[in-house]
């Protein structure tokens, strides 16, 4: 099957579910095809966990949620050493994390050192338990939510588990007309129930990698650099894209050009997806605090600012 087409079958089916959002979706599928996490950040009833359950119902792979509390231990997700009675030795008994889709709901609700237990797993997918490496099978993403004005029994991110996120996305409240269609649909049964897999994890492999084959000019690499470097160096910026970021800008990039059919990026591209990639990485200086001066409007600055490559 033309891999272009898998992707396209996966967004119709998710936008018929979650309605009204093309652009969200857009971003969520682009973060897959980039093998990248995306993390979901809104207030409670706009649809975060059914855009994660929409996605991977769509996708015949396994699928893991993490509904997580402050009591939320690490072995809950990596797994823990059981002894075996009968062997004499100890065998690993695998954590939720050992799937390809997981949803790691309202994340900022267990503590740093649960939360910690993820970095490992995102940026290498693999788990250490008891120094042995388990490798996490292919694709893997992870899809995690929080709300952002619930304080009370909640922890911050760190900077290093925000900067495992390719995106961060806000899904915002749907138009009026979205909102009706959506309450049509619930009204008689959840949408998600009627949803089948439109493709399966080798097909999707597959995808991954055409998108890795789409053509970036150096000029454009050079490009992404130089916005990332003007970052580090904004006097609003106490900490600016990291080399990390880089390298997520250019893999959302392509995935970009990949859903725009085409086999090149284009400047655009990069301009297009610029926010949601960086934007959560950075941290504001006091300053810009003060002045209410917003991580996206620094941005949009230096986007003005830096010479676009003429290709």
């Amino acid at each position: 099957m033309d891999t272009l087409l898998v992707t396209e079958k996966i967004r119709t089916q998710i936008n018929a579910v979650f309605i009204g959002k093309e652009e969200i979706v857009e971003n969520v599928l682009i973060s897959l095809l980039a093998r990248g996490h995306v993390l979901l950040e809104d207030v409670p009833g706009v649809g975060k966990t059914t855009l994660a359950n929409a996605l991977a119902k769509s996708i015949d792979c396994s699928f893991g949620r993490i509904q997580f509390t402050p009591d939320t231990l690490p072995g809950d997700i990596t797994g823990i050493s059981l002894y075996n009675m009968k062997t004499g030795v100890f065998e690993y008994s695998p954590g939720v994390i050992l799937h390809n889709i997981i949803l790691a709901d309202e994340i900022n609700r267990t503590s740093p050192k649960t939360q910690a237990c993820l970095l490992e797993a995102m940026e290498e997918n693999q788990v250490t338990v008891d120094g042995v490496i388990h490798p996490l099978d292919s694709p893997f993403m992870v899809i995690a939510t929080q709300n952002p004005i619930d304080f009370l029994g909640t922890y911050h991110l760190p900077e290093a588990q925000l900067d495992r996120f390719l995106m961060r996305l806000s899904i915002g409240y749907p138009s009026h007309a979205a909102e009706k269609i959506m309450v049509e649909k619930h009204l008689s049964k959840s949408p998600l129930s009627s949803l089948s897999p439109v493709s399966d994890k080798e097909e999707l492999k597959k995808v991954q990698h055409d998108v890795d084959q789409i053509f970036i000019h150096e000029d454009l690499v050079s490009y992404v650099i130089e916005i990332a470097e003007a970052t580090r160096a904004h006097e609003y910026l106490t900490l600016g894209a990291s080399p990390r970021a880089t390298l997520a800008l250019l893999a959302a990039a392509k995935a970009n050009a990949f859903l725009n059919k085409r086999d090149f990026v284009i400047p655009d591209d990069i301009k297009h997806i610029a926010d949601p990639v960086l934007c959560h990485r950075f941290v504001l200086a006091m300053d810009a605090k003060i002045k209410k001066v917003t991580a996206e409007s620094i941005l949009s600055d230096i986007l003005r600012k830096i010479r676009v490559p003429v290709l």
